[in-house]
C-alpha cells in the first residue's frame, strides 16, 4: 500500500480549492526570482499589484490616486502588537479604508473598499502554495495560503495523518512559530487552518488549540458524513467563497474586556479575536432570513442554511406565512456560545434591514448586565454603542428615533401602572425587532392570573387580575418583530412561547455540543440529603398542610404558601449542616485529584448563608471580611428587610464583577461562590 504523504495532502486540498473557483499558483513561480513574479521581494506578504488592481476595479468611480493612497495605508500598517495591526487591518476590510475626495471644490470624505462584500464572485481568490516568506533574516514558507485581492487572508497547515508524530497540534506548533517569525503576514490574518488531511480545525489569530473547531458542514444542510474527511468538508463548507467572505464581514468581532488586577489596581483591556462556529453561523443565517419573512420585507440571505429542525420532530418557522412578525426560536444549549450568536445577529440584521431598532430583553438585572457587557465587548461590529434602558421613559425616549439603537432593558420594566391592564404604546414602528433571551420562560406568556394587592404596611388587603408580559411586551411595541433565544428546550405543552415568537429556526443540543467541544461533558453523581424531621415538625407540617387545604387562597397565595413551606423544610438546619459536611469532604477529595472551582447554587438567600455559615464553622480558615481574600464567598444582592445576617454578604455589580474575575483566575484563592 503506498503511504499517503503531505505534498498529497496539499494537492488534494488545492484540487478542492480549483473546484470553489480558486485561482491556483505555486509559490516558487510568483517569487522574485520566479518565472513569473508577482512581488518584487520576499519580505512582502500581500500581493501588491493585485491589491491595486482589485482596488481600482471595484472603486471605479473615485480617483485612482485616492485607490493609491488607501493601498498605501494598508500597506503601513506597522505596530509591535500584532493583533492590533489585526484589527486595524480588519476594520479597514469591513467597514472601508477612509480617504478624503476633493469634488467641485469642496473636501468629502468617501470610503474605499478592499474587496467587494456585497458581490463575492466580483474577487480575485488564488490559493498559492510554498509560499516563501522573510522577515528579520528568518525564512519561513507556510502550506497553503488563500489570497484575496492579493491579500493573505487565510494560512493553511498541512501534516501527514500517517505520520505519528505529525498531529494537529504539532500543525498548530508550526503556526505558532510563524506567528513568531513571520508576524508581518499575520497583519492579514481572517482565519488559521490546521489538519492532519483528515481532521480540519479552524480558528482565529487569538484562538488557543483547544478553540480551533471542525466545520462539520459543507452545505448548511446536514452534517457531513463521517467517511469524508474533516478538511474536505471545511473547505467546502467554510471556505467557499462566498462563505469566507461573510465570515469576514458579519461573523468575526474583537471582543474587549476590561479586567483588573487586584494587587496594583490597574485596569487593562484584553482583545480576543473570535470567529464564529459553524452552528453559529448557520443559525444565524437562518435567523435573518426568518427575520426577513416574518417583516415582510422580500430579500434573499447571503448565507447558506443549516439542517431543518423538522429533522428533530420540531416544528420549522418555514410553515409560518410571510409578515407574521415572529421571527422563531433558536434553541442552542447553554455553553455554545449564545450571547455572541445574538451578537451576529444583530450585526448582520442591522445591516441587511437598514438599520432597524434591536430591544434586547432579559428577565434579569444581572442578565441584562451580562448580555449588554457582551455586546459592549464587541460594538465594533454592531457599528453602534449599545445602551441600557433603565425604566420606561427611557425606553420610550430610546424608541422616539425612527431608526437605529440597539437598546437592553428587561421584561418586567413593561409593567403597566397599578390598576391598568394594558401598558402603554411605546412606538408603533414595525422596524423594530425585539430580541429575548431564555424565551421560553413563562413570563413571555399571555395568560391572565390572579396576584395580590397590598397596602402600605405590606398587607394583603385584596387581588387583582395580571396578564403576562407578553401582552403587556405587544401593547408597547405591537408592530415589532419578535425572535427568541433560549439555552433549553421549549416545553411541549407550551402554547406561550410559539404565540409570542413562532417555531424553531435552529436547534443545537447537548449532545452536539460535546461532540463538537463547543461544551465540556457533564456528569452526574447523584447526592441524597434527607430531610430528618422530629415528631413534633411532622405534626406542625401536618396542620399547616391542613390549613392550606381549608384556607381560600388565590393560585399566587396557595402557591407562595407552599414555596415557604418547601423552602422551611429544604433549609432545615440539620439538614444544612448535612449537606456543609458533604461539600466540604467531597470538595477537598476532589483538590487531591485536579485543583477547580465549584458554585453552589441555593433555593434562597437566607439557605445560602446558612450554608456559608455551616461551610465555615467546619472551615473558619476560609473565611475573610475582605472582597479580595477568602475561599468562599457569597455572591448575591440583599434588601434592607433581609436582616443583617444577610445583608452583610450584600454586593454590588461592581463587587460581583470582582468576584467573577476572581473565581476566572486559577491562581486566585477563592475556590467556591455560594449564590442564590
Amino acid at each position: 500500500m503506498t503511504q499517503l504523504t503531505e505534498s498529497q495532502i496539499e494537492s488534494f486540498a488545492i484540487q478542492l480549492f480549483e473546484h470553489l473557483g480558486y485561482k491556483s499558483l505555486y509559490g516558487p513561480d510568483i517569487a522574485p526570482d520566479g518565472p513569473n513574479p508577482l512581488r518584487t521581494s520576499f519580505e512582502e506578504v500581500v500581493l501588491k499589484e493585485s491589491l491595486r488592481k482589485a482596488v481600482r476595479r471595484i472603486n471605479h468611480e473615485l480617483p485612482a490616486a485616492v485607490c493609491e493612497d488607501a493601498v498605501n495605508e494598508v500597506l503601513r500598517i506597522a505596530s509591535p502588537d500584532l493583533l492590533a495591526n489585526n484589527e486595524l487591518f480588519h476594520r479597514m476590510l469591513t467597514e472601508g479604508v477612509s480617504v478624503s475626495v476633493y469634488r467641485e471644490g469642496a473636501e468629502r470624505g468617501e470610503l474605499v473598499w478592499l474587496v467587494d462584500f456585497d458581490n463575492p464572485l466580483n474577487n480575485e481568490f488564488a490559493v498559492i502554495n510554498q509560499y516563501t516568506i522573510v522577515e528579520n533574516g528568518r525564512n519561513k514558507r507556510p502550506d497553503l495560503i488563500l489570497f484575496v485581492n492579493g491579500l493573505p487572508l487565510v494560512v493553511i497547515e498541512l501534516k501527514n495523518a500517517a505520520d505519528e508524530n505529525a498531529t494537529l497540534q504539532s500543525a498548530f506548533r508550526q503556526v505558532e512559530t510563524y506567528k513568531k517569525a513571520i508576524p508581518s503576514l499575520f497583519t492579514y490574518n481572517e482565519l488559521i487552518v490546521i489538519s492532519d488531511g483528515l481532521e480540519a480545525r479552524a480558528g482565529s489569530l487569538s484562538a488557543g488549540f483547544s478553540r480551533m473547531m471542525a466545520w462539520k458542514s459543507a452545505d448548511g444542510k446536514a452534517e457531513a458524513s463521517r467517511l469524508v474527511s474533516q478538511l474536505e468538508v471545511l473547505i467546502q463548507g467554510m471556505l467557499n467563497r462566498e462563505t469566507l467572505m461573510d465570515l469576514v464581514r458579519s461573523f468575526t468581532v474583537f471582543e474587549k474586556t476590561k479586567t483588573e488586577d487586584l494587587k496594583t489596581k490597574i485596569t487593562k483591556i484584553e482583545t480576543v479575536k473570535k470567529v464564529a462556529a459553524y452552528h453559529q453561523y448557520y443559525a444565524v443565517n437562518k435567523a435573518i432570513e426568518s427575520t426577513i419573512r416574518a417583516t415582510g420585507i422580500n430579500k434573499a440571505c447571503d448565507g447558506p442554511m443549516r439542517e431543518s429542525p423538522e429533522n428533530y420532530g420540531l416544528k420549522d418557522v418555514k410553515s409560518q406565512p410571510i409578515g407574521d412578525r415572529k421571527a422563531g426560536v433558536i434553541w442552542h444549549t447553554q455553553g455554545s456560545g449564545k450571547s455572541l450568536s445574538m451578537v451576529f445577529y444583530v450585526g448582520k440584521v442591522v445591516r441587511m434591514l437598514n438599520n432597524p431598532t434591536i430591544v434586547v430583553i432579559t428577565d434579569r438585572n444581572d442578565l441584562d448586565d451580562q448580555l449588554f457587557g457582551t455586546f459592549a465587548d464587541c460594538k465594533q461590529l454592531l457599528r453602534q454603542k449599545p445602551v441600557q434602558a433603565e425604566d420606561g421613559e427611557k425606553l420610550k425616549g430610546l424608541l422616539s428615533v425612527n431608526s437605529g439603537g440597539v437598546i437592553f432593558t428587561t421584561i418586567q420594566k413593561f409593567q403597566p401602572e397599578e390598576g391598568k391592564n394594558v401598558y402603554e404604546t411605546l412606538t408603533e414602528r414595525s422596524n423594530v425587532i425585539v430580541i429575548a433571551d431564555e424565551a421560553h420562560r413563562t413570563q413571555y406568556g399571555f395568560k391572565a392570573k390572579t396576584v395580590e394587592v397590598k397596602n402600605e404596611a405590606d398587607e394583603v388587603i385584596g387581588s387583582e387580575i395580571k396578564y403576562g408580559f407578553a401582552k403587556y411586551l405587544r401593547d408597547a411595541l405591537p408592530n415589532a418583530t419578535y425572535l427568541g433565544f433560549t439555552g433549553t428546550p421549549i416545553e411541549t405543552a407550551d402554547i406561550n412561547t410559539p404565540a409570542v415568537f413562532g417555531h424553531y429556526i435552529d436547534v443545537y443540543d447537548i449532545a452536539q455540543a460535546v461532540e463538537d467541544g463547543a461544551t465540556v461533558r457533564i456528569f452526574y453523581e447523584s447526592r441524597l440529603a434527607k430531610v430528618e424531621l422530629s415528631e413534633e415538625g411532622r405534626k406542625l407540617i401536618e396542620s399547616l398542610d391542613r390549613e392550606l387545604e381549608t384556607e381560600e387562597m388565590n393560585d399566587v397565595q396557595l402557591a407562595k404558601a407552599k414555596w415557604t413551606q418547601l423552602e422551611a423544610l429544604i433549609g432545615n438546619p440539620a439538614r444544612i449542616k448535612n449537606i456543609a459536611r458533604d461539600i466540604v469532604t467531597h470538595f477537598e477529595q476532589r483538590q487531591e485529584v485536579f485543583e477547580g472551582k465549584a458554585m453552589i447554587v441555593a433555593m434562597s438567600r437566607r439557605i445560602a448563608v446558612a450554608l456559608y455559615n455551616a461551610i465555615i464553622d467546619l472551615r473558619p480558615q476560609w473565611n475573610s471580611d475582605d472582597l479580595e481574600k477568602g475561599v468562599i464567598k457569597v455572591v448575591m444582592t440583599s434588601a434592607s428587610s433581609d436582616g443583617p445576617d444577610i445583608a452583610r454578604h450584600h454586593t454590588t455589580k461592581g463587587q460581583r464583577r470582582l468576584l467573577a474575575e476572581r473565581m476566572k483566575d486559577p491562581d486566585d484563592e477563592l475556590k467556591l461562590g455560594d449564590c442564590a
